[in-house]
Order: C-alpha cells, then sequence, then structure tokens
C-alpha cells in the first residue's frame, strides 16, 4: 500500500543549501545541523543521511528522542549530537554512554548528569545554556562562575564542551536592542570564564537569522536550521541579506515538494453546497476534484476555500471545508483532469509554482509551523 501523499526531497537542493551556509560562516566555525522537529517536518532519517553525505558531521536536537533518531540514523564516530532541551533524568545514562551532548541550564540535571556519570564511568558532555534575555532556559550570569567551580570539583566526570545561549528574535530588527544588550551579556560571560582559565569551550549564540544579520555571534559553532531546508527566517533577513550583497536572487533552493493525485471526479448542480456543512455554494454547474489530503494529514483545515493546488500546470481552488482526509478542488474551467493526475500541494508543475510561503498569505502561518506539522509517516522520497 502506498500512502496517500508524499514528500520529495531535492538532494542538489540539500549539496546547494550546505555550500551557501559554510560560504557565510567561513572554515573555523562549525556548522551544526539543527533537525529539531523531524529536521523541520524534512524526516530526520532522511535528511541527516543526505547532510551527512554532503560533509555534515554535527546535529542539534529538540530532545533524547530525536537524538536516539540521529545517532540510529548516523551511528558513526565523528558524528556529534547535541540536545538543546529535553532529556528526562532517566535518559541521561544512554546519552552519556553514547557520547550524546547537552545542554545543562539548570542545577538538577547537572548534579543527575554527575550521577550518571559516576554509573556508567564516563564523563557527560555538556553545554552550560547562559540565560542573557531570552528568559527562558539558562543560568543567570552571576551563577556561571560558581556552576563551573562546581563542575571542576567534578572533572572526572563532566567535560564541558560548550557555553551557549539564545538570542530572543535576530529575525526582526524590531528586536536590536534586545539582541545587543544579549550579546554584551554573553561577552561578558566568555571574559568571565577564559579570566577563570579552567575550561576550554566551544561557544555558540548563533540561529539562522543571526547567522546572516549578526555576523559577530557566529562564534565557534552556529546552531542553523531553517536556512539549511531553503527558507531564510522572514522576509527581512533575505531582503538584508540581498541588499548587502547587492543581488537580486535568492541564493537558497527549497528542498522539499509534497504531491498526491486526484482520487476522482465529478460535476456538481449549480444550488448545491459542497462538503461538510455551508461554507461553499455553488451558483452554477461545478465541477471539482477530490483530493486524499486533509488536515489529519497535515494540512490546515483553516485553508478551506482559500488554498490552492496544482493540476496539468495550474492553480485550482478549494471549494468547502477541508475534511480530515480529503478536500475538493473547483476544476470548471480546466480542460481535462481525470482521476491519477498528479497534484502539486507545494513546490512545481511546469512552470507554476506553490510555496511554502504562500500559505501564510492565506492563513498567516509561518514555514516553521506548516512544516513541522508534517506527520512523520509521509514517504519522503530522494530526487536529484
Amino acid at each position: 500500500m502506498t500512502h496517500t501523499s508524499y514528500l520529495e526531497l531535492s538532494e542538489s537542493a540539500i549539496k546547494n543549501n550546505i555550500n551557501f551556509i559554510r560560504g557565510i560562516i567561513g572554515d573555523t566555525t562549525v556548522f551544526s545541523s539543527v533537525v529539531k522537529g523531524n529536521a523541520y517536518g524534512h524526516g530526520i532519517k532522511t535528511y541527516c543521511m543526505l547532510a551527512y553525505k554532503y560533509g555534515v558531521r554535527h546535529f542539534s536536537v529538540s530532545d533524547a528522542n530525536e537524538a536516539f533518531d540521529v545517532k540510529k540514523t548516523l551511528p558513526f564516530e565523528d558524528v556529534t549530537i547535541m540536545i538543546m532541551g529535553m532529556i528526562e533524568n532517566s535518559q541521561l545514562p544512554w546519552a552519556i554512554e553514547n557520547e550524546i551532548e547537552f545542554f545543562v541550564f539548570e542545577l538538577d540535571r547537572l548534579e543527575k548528569a554527575i550521577e550518571a556519570a559516576k554509573k556508567v564511568k564516563r564523563k557527560a558532555k555538556v553545554h552550560i545554556e547562559i540565560e542573557t534575555g531570552m528568559n527562558r532556559t539558562g543560568f543567570v550570569p552571576k551563577e556561571v562562575i560558581k556552576i563551573l567551580n562546581y563542575v571542576e570539583k567534578q572533572k572526572e566526570f563532566v567535560d564541558v564542551k560548550g557555553i551557549c545561549s539564545h538570542l530572543a528574535g535576530a529575525e526582526s530588527i524590531s528586536n536590536y536592542k534586545r539582541i545587543t544588550d544579549q550579546k554584551k551579556k554573553f561577552k561578558n560571560v566568555r571574559k568571565r570564564v577564559k579570566d577563570l582559565d579552567l575550561f576550554n569551550p566551544t561557544y555558540h549564540l548563533a540561529s539562522s537569522a543571526a547567522t546572516i544579520r549578526y555576523p559577530t555571534t557566529r562564534l565557534d559553532l552556529v546552531r542553523v536550521g531553517i536556512l539549511q531546508f531553503g527558507f531564510f527566517p522572514t522576509k527581512e533577513i533575505l531582503v538584508h541579506y540581498l541588499t548587502k550583497e547587492k543581488i537580486v536572487e535568492n541564493p537558497l533552493k527549497r528542498i522539499i515538494s509534497w504531491k498526491t493525485e486526484v482520487m476522482d471526479v465529478k460535476t456538481i448542480k449549480a444550488g448545491q453546497f459542497i462538503g461538510y456543512g455551508t461554507s461553499y455554494f455553488t451558483n452554477q454547474e461545478t465541477k471539482i476534484a477530490i483530493i486524499p489530503v486533509g488536515y489529519s494529514s497535515g494540512y490546515s483545515r483553516s485553508l478551506s476555500n482559500k488554498g490552492k493546488v496544482l493540476i496539468r500546470g495550474q492553480r485550482h481552488k478549494i471549494v468547502g471545508t477541508i475534511n480530515m482526509n480529503m478536500m475538493a478542488v473547483d476544476i470548471t474551467h480546466a480542460d481535462i483532469i481525470e482521476k491519477g493526475d498528479e497534484v502539486v500541494l507545494i513546490g512545481s508543475q511546469g512552470d507554476v509554482e506553490l510555496t511554502v510561503s504562500s500559505f501564510n498569505d492565506s492563513i498567516q502561518i509561518i514555514n516553521y509551523e506548516l512544516l513541522t506539522r508534517l506527520p512523520e509517516n509521509l514517504p519522503r522520497i530522494i530526487t536529484k
């Protein structure tokens, strides 16, 4: 049995985007590929395999379960996996035994990591996260020296691999003051750690947006997510980059296409409602194509009577309410559309394209949200 829809990942686009990022950060800064949210919907297993093929050796994830998926996909000694968010205390021994690095941002995790390291007789590889203004997770700057002195006493069981923080909105110039303050706080922490002269950690601060807009935040490592998948974090960051480089063409390539096929074609008389409820009324005889994709497949119900699909190189509007497993599109003015015809939900067909960004115009959904809603069970097919 095949799934009702599938995703295509362009290998050449992945190669292009990785090379673009490397060109931005240079040879001395490590590129950590952020693959949280099932690699932003692209599929951790499929994407990580291709990223590794094109030289990526450092991967950042949100939690221990994602780390497990990356480790299973890339069980190689030259791969580093870093957990930025959730890891249960019960998962710490596994992480330490498998040399998975993880953020420490509160005392309980640090203490439990040391206990686990003693049990498995291996060092816990940790990144000390500093709270510089995101107000989410991290030790406040005044606690850092106390924490590091504590770690120094436990150095047989702890290896401080990094000192890090997270910027609160580098994708918008409206956050400039906030970002500037964070940079200053982190710079002061770096100086204090260097003066301590006990550790030689990797320092990291930059996300995709900061990597483009704030070059001084690149430091030893950058945690890049959305850029590698062919999207600038916001239109503002894209314009910033194009203006700075004095170019007009987006250097990134979109990796993902989402496709399905026509399940049925039928004609509805004038004066009828289509689908559940009364959201669409036929004022004239209307021909529709039934598409076997709905909100359970990650296609938002909010796109009812708004979204569009591509069939035979033309845009066709969704009519009626999107159901759990199907939707209808108006093909009244199409020449010929038949059962089995390819339907593009995201991507190109001939010279016409439906981008992920176009969904934002219809229902105010950001790229990140749309992509990460794509179900894990959708087949991911690698194309050239």
